[in-house]
C-alpha cells in the first residue's frame, strides 16, 4: 500500500497511548455554560436574548447579518443570567451568553430530523448554516460559507480530514472507530451539494483500523487514502498536495484548485443534525495530557467550563504548568479554567509545571533545519529577522503570510529561537495595515 506525504513536516513523539483506547464519554450537564458570539472565523453573533430570559435547548440566541458568520444556540434549557465579557480561548474576554440550567434540558419546539435527500443543495447549505456547524478541526471557518464556492470556481473534490497530526489529539479517531457511518454519510452531503462524484477520506497510516472500519460504510465514488504519520499532515494544502498533486497558490484556497477539505467531525456533525435536527451544541474533546489522572475522550456541551472537564478526569494529577485548548503544537494556553469549550475546540491538553521549561534564545547557527521541515518551503528565520526589527515589509516579501504557524521551525530549532512568534506578529501588523 502507497503512503502519500509531501515535502518538509517534523515527527514529535506523538503521545496518542494516553487517549486512544478511550471511547467517547459524555459528561453531565454543568449548572452553568458560557457561550461566547465569538466561536468562528467571521463577524462575531449579536445576541437575540436578553438577561432573564427562559430559553430551550437548541434555541438560537445569537446570529449576524454577514454571510462569513454562523450562529450560536443554547446548548441546554435555562435561563440567562448574565451577558458580558467572559475568558475565551482567543486569550481576550469576549462577550458571552451565561446560561443557567434548569435541569430539564428542554427541547425548543420544532426541532426534528429532516431527510435531506429531498432537498435541493441551496436548502442544504441554509440547514448548515442555521445549524451553526463549523470546521471542527480547529479553525472553525463557517462550513455553509466552504460548500458554497463561486460560480467560477469548479469543485471536483471532497477530502476528509481524518489525519489528525497533532501529538496527543485522538478525538477524530475515535470518532472514525465509533461513528464511521455518519461520517460517511456526512461525506455523502457534501458531495451531493458541491455536485462532485469523489470523495476521499484521508487518514495517517496510525490509524489503519479506523481505515478498515470507514471502508466497510463508504458509497459509491468514495475511497480511503493512507497518508505518512508526519506532522502536519492534516494541514489543507499539504493534504491537496500529498493526495492530489495540486499546489494551492500563495494566498489561495483550495477550492483555487477544485477540492473542499472538510474535518471528519464536521462531516459527522452534519450527519448528525440532519439525523437530529438539533445544531452544532455539543463536541467531542480529548482532555489529556501528563498533567491529569485520567485522560479520557468527552462529549461536551458548548459552553461548558473547562474545569468540569478535568473534574471528570479525575483533577490535576499534580500542579498544572499550563493548560493548552488545542494540541502542543498550535494550540493556545488558557489563563481561567472558567473558560469555555467552544466550537473550535478539539482537546484540552494539561501539562504538569514539571514539564514547562523556558529557554533564553540563542543566536541563530545558520544550520538549515527550519527550511528543511517548513511545509509552505519559506525560510522562517529571515521571515521572523524582519519582524523582529519591525520590517513588515520585507516579511511580507518574504512570504509571511503563507506561513500556517504550525511551530515545525520552533520545534527543530536548536537556538530555540521563537520563530513562530514573530512570524505571527508579522502576520497581526500586516493584516492590521491592509484593513487600514
Amino acid at each position: 500500500m502507497k503512503l502519500l506525504t509531501f515535502r518538509g513536516g517534523i515527527h514529535p513523539s506523538e503521545k496518542k497511548d494516553l487517549t486512544k483506547s478511550s471511547p467517547i464519554t459524555t459528561i453531565p450537564i454543568p449548572e452553568r455554560l458560557y457561550i461566547p458570539v465569538q466561536q468562528h472565523t467571521g463577524a462575531p453573533a449579536q445576541p437575540l436574548v436578553k438577561v432573564k430570559d427562559y430559553v430551550y435547548k437548541g434555541q438560537k440566541i445569537g446570529d449576524s447579518q454577514s454571510f462569513v458568520t454562523s450562529p450560536i444556540h443554547a446548548p441546554t434549557s435555562g435561563n440567562i443570567r448574565k451577558i458580558g465579557l467572559h475568558p475565551h480561548p482567543s486569550g481576550r474576554p469576549v462577550l458571552t451568553i451565561e446560561i443557567e440550567s434548569d435541569g430539564k434540558d428542554e427541547l425548543f419546539p420544532n426541532i426534528s430530523p429532516v431527510s435531506w435527500e429531498n432537498l435541493s443543495p441551496n436548502e442544504i447549505r441554509e440547514k448548515i448554516r442555521e445549524a451553526g456547524i463549523v470546521g471542527l478541526g480547529g479553525a472553525a471557518f463557517p462550513t455553509h460559507v466552504k460548500i458554497t464556492p463561486p460560480p467560477e470556481k469548479k469543485i471536483d473534490t471532497v477530502i476528509l480530514n481524518g489525519a489528525e497530526c497533532e501529538p496527543y489529539l485522538t478525538i477524530d479517531y475515535r470518532l472514525m472507530l465509533e461513528k464511521p457511518e455518519l461520517i460517511v454519510e456526512g461525506l455523502q452531503i457534501l458531495m451531493y451539494v458541491l455536485g462532485v462524484k469523489r470523495g476521499i477520506i484521508a487518514i495517517e497510516e496510525n490509524k489503519k483500523d479506523a481505515g478498515e472500519i470507514l471502508k466497510n460504510h463508504l458509497k459509491r465514488d468514495m475511497e480511503i487514502v493512507f497518508l505518512k504519520t508526519k506532522y502536519p499532515q492534516g494541514s489543507e494544502k499539504q493534504l491537496i498536495k500529498a493526495i492530489l498533486d495540486r499546489e494551492v497558490p500563495s494566498g489561495g484556497l483550495p477550492l483555487d484548485v477544485g477540492v473542499v477539505v472538510n474535518n471528519v467531525g464536521t462531516a459527522c456533525a452534519i450527519a448528525e443534525h440532519f439525523r437530529t435536527g438539533l445544531p452544532l451544541i455539543s463536541r467531542g474533546v480529548t482532555v489529556t495530557g501528563e498533567g491529569v489522572k485520567n485522560p479520557k475522550n468527552l462529549n461536551v456541551l458548548i459552553g461548558t467550563p473547562v474545569f468540569k472537564l478535568i473534574e471528570e478526569c479525575g483533577g490535576f494529577l499534580d500542579a498544572p504548568g499550563k493548560i493548552i485548548f488545542g494540541g502542543p503544537m498550535m494550540g493556545i494556553a488558557i489563563y481561567s479554567l472558567v473558560t469555555p469549550i467552544v466550537k473550535g475546540t478539539s482537546g484540552v491538553l494539561v501539562l504538569p509545571r514539571s514539564f514547562i521549561k523556558n529557554h533564553d534564545p540563542l543566536s541563530c547557527v545558520r544550520c538549515g533545519r527550519c527550511l528543511d521541515v517548513c511545509p509552505m518551503n519559506l525560510i522562517p528565520t529571515v521571515i521572523a529577522e524582519y519582524a523582529r526589527l519591525k520590517n513588515i515589509e520585507l516579511a511580507e516579501k518574504e512570504g509571511a503570510l503563507d506561513c500556517m504557524e504550525c511551530g515545525s521551525c520552533s520545534y527543530i530549532c536548536p537556538s530555540r529561537r521563537p520563530l513562530v512568534h514573530w512570524i505571527r506578529i508579522a502576520k497581526f501588523e500586516i493584516l492590521a495595515k491592509r484593513r487600514k
